[in-house]
């Protein structure tokens, strides 16, 4: 480059982003026919130049930082030649030292941390971390246990299973209430059984008894309870009075009582019962009483006959046509004989003793009605005295008969004249 002569001295004025240049005159072939060239191709000759300042401040601005790079590097890596050996020494002198520190502290024989995990882990330790966390435990169980306890047994609303509790509670109440009437009403069915079981057996030999009573009946082969009921419709139907066979029909808790009578029953509701016991065979007195009070209790029957077939087969101590306690006597029926009179006597004495009771001896002729009875006892008396009679004599038999037959009469009219009293009484009421 060869540099022009300046008419005047030029001047560069810079400013914050750029610069003016004042009588500057640039000696170069190369940027003068660059110039000369796009001026010729109608370009701006100075838009031209400041092109090719611009571009060459930014090539010089380019060597320049590559220079300084240079430069940098290579200070760049005499520094770091230098730092790597001081850190290469420095590293040797921490290693011995790391090594040293490490082996104090964690040592196998004498380290700070096996002293220490030793001291807080060792069995031998008595503050050993798991003796502690042991004792913690067992005190923090033992309160949780307790405040479990005190939460759980309270009633209170801090209690979250204080409901289920209560109807726990009222449920057991409730199944051992039901429990309870469950065994109650098994109890009572197992009385009930035992009771019927009783009874069962009380007509097991009922039966086994009239079983026995039947082998031991008349020749004819007809049971004596059958004769004895036989007998005694005949005689109620002659007095307007409903007579049953219920030997084999069950009572008020039993079979007892083989005849019912209701008095005047045929023409409306009964007045009075009578209830018979017909028996083949010997029984104590007490047992033959025990027994009609039964047979009365269970056929609601306000008095009771014994009825046997001989005066041998009367209870101990007992007497025919003797009345006991007011509503119980015994009579002898044999029907082989063929007489109803001491059965007829019976039904009769029964029957007024039933009526009068019924009416409360309200317009009743005490006193005659006592005679008739007393007649009509007097002259069964006598019946019983010629039969006696005629079972020992040989001789005037028919006579003796004709006797008997004429005392019957007499008796059968006395016994009209008490039912006739009793009908008076019972009007008169």
């Amino acid at each position: 480059m060869e540099a022009a002569t300046p008419l005047r001295p030029a001047r560069v004025h810079v400013l914050a982003n750029a610069f003016v240049v004042d009588s500057l005159t640039v000696d170069d072939r190369c940027a003068a026919e660059l110039v000369r060239a796009r001026a010729e191709a109608g370009e701006d000759p100075a838009r031209v130049v400041v092109e090719a300042i611009e571009i060459g401040a930014r090539i010089l601005d380019r060597e320049q930082a590559g220079a300084t790079v240079e430069l940098f590097r290579a200070d760049l890596e005499k520094s770091t030649r230098d730092a790597e050996a001081a850190l290469a020494e420095r590293a040797s002198q921490l290693s011995e030292v790391f090594a040293r520190k490490f082996d104090e502290a964690f040592g196998a024989e004498s380290g700070h941390l096996v002293q220490a995990m030793e001291r807080h882990f060792g069995e031998g330790s008595s503050v050993a971390v798991q003796h502690r966390i042991r004792h913690v435990m067992s005190e923090v169980s033992t309160k949780a246990r307790e405040d479990l306890v005190r939460q759980f047994s309270s009633d209170g609303a801090g209690n979250p299973l204080a409901g289920f509790q209560r109807m726990a509670i009222a449920t057991m109440r409730q199944g051992a209430d039901q429990q309870a009437g469950h065994l109650r009403a098994l109890n009572e069915q197992l009385t009930a059984l035992k009771v019927e079981l009783q009874a069962l057996r009380a007509e097991k030999d009922k039966l086994a008894e009239v079983a026995a009573e039947h082998d031991k009946s008349t020749a004819k082969g007809r049971p004596y309870e059958e004769a004895v009921s036989e007998a005694i419709d005949v005689i109620a139907r002659g007095q307007g009075d409903d007579c049953d066979a219920v030997g084999d029909v069950r009572g008020a808790g039993g079979r007892k009582g083989d005849v019912v009578v209701d008095i005047e029953g045929c023409a409306g509701r009964p007045r009075g019962r009578i209830v018979f016991e017909a028996k083949n065979s010997h029984r104590p007195r007490k047992q033959a009483l025990a027994e009609l009070d039964e047979a009365m209790a269970q056929r609601d029957a306000d008095y009771g006959v014994w009825v046997v077939p001989g005066e041998d087969r009367l209870p101990s101590k007992g007497h025919q046509l003797r009345e006991i306690n007011g509503d119980k006597l015994f009579v002898v029926y044999d029907p082989e004989e063929g007489s109803r009179l001491g059965l007829e006597v019976a039904y009769s004495l029964a029957r007024a003793r039933v009526l009068m009771a019924k009416a409360d001896g309200e317009g009743l002729d005490a006193s005659a009605l006592a005679v008739e009875c007393e007649r009509a006892l007097g002259a069964l008396e006598d019946v019983r005295r010629i039969k006696s009679q005629l079972t020992a004599a040989t001789k005037g038999i028919d006579d003796a008969r004709g006797i008997l037959d004429g005392m019957a009469e007499r008796v059968r009219g006395h016994l009209k004249r008490v039912d006739e009293l009793v009908g008076a009484a019972q009007s008169a009421a």
